[in-house]
């Protein structure tokens, strides 16, 4: 089986997503302090992240077989990757919150709040990105059926595809913690992931390496440097620009493995969720001890220094040893659960496959 290999560009990517976020936040907290060009640069790096993350999900797995097994691991090994970190967050913003003095720009108040934030309904601060990308993990399996076999399950790809296409005429209804609202990153990802792993290797191209550099940061400042003519935020444009974002630099051309590949962005980028989850209240405790009596830049520092050192702490404390832990504890025990060993991926809904087609 062809297994698919790092890429490192990815990370760094990845990493100046989370830059992009922290940039929103910066400029949110000390509005003076920057003169860029950055208006809606938060949630430009947001959609670069979930088209990530359809690239990655389709790369990684789109050539693996699909079993009941390989799709409860699957299920496991994400749930294990992101809740965990995701609740320690709930629950820390949630105790900043009870500190009414501190008055916190981005609150979780109230039990109901926290509960509901625990069953991923909640959209306090960054939290409202991490239900969309748990209910594309579930729809993914669906994706990876269709990748298995796209003749026999073609009706998959076409009713998703007729699916988006609704969801596009109707201006992808539903809240920002719903899915159809941020589907075509997702699904545009999922395709530039499978193009990544069929084409062939050719001799580097200067111009490769030249959009894969400037397409994902003009994409993050479009806003702010042509607001007048920029698209909107979540429209089939961005997301098809932020899918081939990731496509352009996922084939590390020379020229954009310098930026991308650096060893500094790799690390910003593999500690990232955690980055995205505690750099604002970082920030917010920093600008509360030290706002007044200290120069602006001078905090601003010292709050970005104190998110990447709370970012670690809840990499390797956290986020690491649940996903360690939770998916060791699933390998041990499912074997109990005999009935994913007598299943097989044959036995999909029927509805799914065509009855011209050869079982």
């Amino acid at each position: 089986m062809d297994r698919e290999r790092h890429i490192a560009s990815l990370d760094g990517l990845r990493g100046i997503a989370a830059a992009g976020v922290i940039v929103a936040h910066v400029n949110l907290m000390f509005p003076s302090a920057l003169s860029m060009p950055i208006r809606d640069i938060g949630s430009n790096a947001v959609g670069l992240f979930f088209a990530l993350s359809g690239f990655l999900m389709a790369y990684i797995y789109g050539n693996r077989p699909l079993s009941p097994k390989s799709c409860a691991d699957f299920l496991v090994t994400r749930f294990a990757r992101i809740y965990p970190v995701y609740i320690a967050a709930v629950l820390a913003i949630a105790l900043l919150s009870l500190f009414q003095d501190l008055n916190y720009f981005q609150p979780i108040n109230g039990i109901g709040q926290v509960l509901r934030h625990m069953a991923l309904m909640g959209s306090s601060g960054v939290f409202w990105s991490v239900p969309p990308e748990i209910q594309f993990y579930l729809l993914f399996p669906l994706i990876w059926l269709f990748l298995s076999n796209p003749i026999r399950y073609r009706n998959i790809a076409i009713a998703i595809a007729t699916f988006l296409a609704v969801d596009g005429l109707l201006g992808f209804p539903g809240s920002g913690i719903m899915l159809p609202s941020k589907l075509p990153f997702f699904l545009f990802g999922v395709v530039a992931g499978r193009m990544h792993r069929r084409i062939d290797r050719q001799e580097p191209n200067i111009i490769i390496g030249m959009l894969a550099l400037l397409l994902p940061l003009f994409l993050l400042v479009r806003q702010g440097v042509a607001p007048q003519t920029a698209s909107s935020l979540w429209d089939m444009a961005t997301a098809f620009a932020a899918a081939l974002s990731v496509f352009l630099v996922a084939l590390e051309h020379p020229i954009s493995v310098v930026a991308f590949g650096a060893a500094p962005l790799r690390f910003a980028g593999r500690i990232s969720f955690s980055l995205y989850l505690f750099h604002a209240p970082a920030l917010f405790l920093v600008e509360k001890a030290l706002g007044g009596t200290t120069p602006s830049d001078l905090v601003i520092a010292v709050g970005l220094a104190t998110a990447f050192g709370l970012a670690c702490v809840s990499y390797y404390v956290i986020e690491v040893p649940a996903r360690r832990f939770l998916v060791s504890r699933w390998k041990r025990h499912r074997e109990d659960a005999k009935w994913l060993g007598k299943l097989d991926a044959a036995q999909a809904p029927a509805i799914f496959s065509s009855r011209r087609t050869r079982m």
